[in-house]
């Protein structure tokens, strides 16, 4: 089985960038820990900044992979492109966000990309991506 994990803006700062929200972890330690805990999974990693390099990944992906687990960060509340990726491909997409995105300011409570997938994990902090991993392969 393999899986594609796309983090999108600002999530290259996990560990440092406002821990009392997204914790102290950056994400490779915790990508590590998803890869021992399923040694039988590949897992592809990817994080971008820029709305069109995620947009690229899903689509070399999200024909050949199993599952892809997408955590679009600020673009989930902005990105119709992004929701018209995953719409083209046919591997299912899991949205995740680390924080309850529904308890924090109002403009994180509507996400452009949710119909477009084939469900959303929030608010159980990095363990978010282990969830979807479950979703995955079930």
């Amino acid at each position: 089985m393999k899986i594609q994990i796309i983090n999108g803006p600002n999530l290259n700062l996990l560990g440092v960038r406002e821990p009392g929200i997204y914790g102290a972890s950056s994400f490779l330690t915790y990508l590590d820990e998803l890869k021992t805990k399923y040694p039988e999974i590949e897992f592809a990693y990817f994080q971008s900044n820029i709305e069109g390099e995620i947009i690229n990944r899903i689509h070399e992906t999200g024909f050949s992979f199993d599952g892809i687990i997408l955590n679009a960060g600020a673009y989930t509340h902005t990105s119709v492109a992004i929701h018209d990726a995953i719409k083209a491909v046919n591997t299912p997409v899991i949205e995740v966000h680390i924080s309850n995105v529904h308890s924090r300011e109002e403009f994180r409570r509507q996400s452009l990309i949710a119909s477009a997938c084939k469900g959303v994990i929030a608010g159980f902090g990095l363990d978010s991506y282990r969830l979807a991993v479950e979703a995955i392969k079930n």
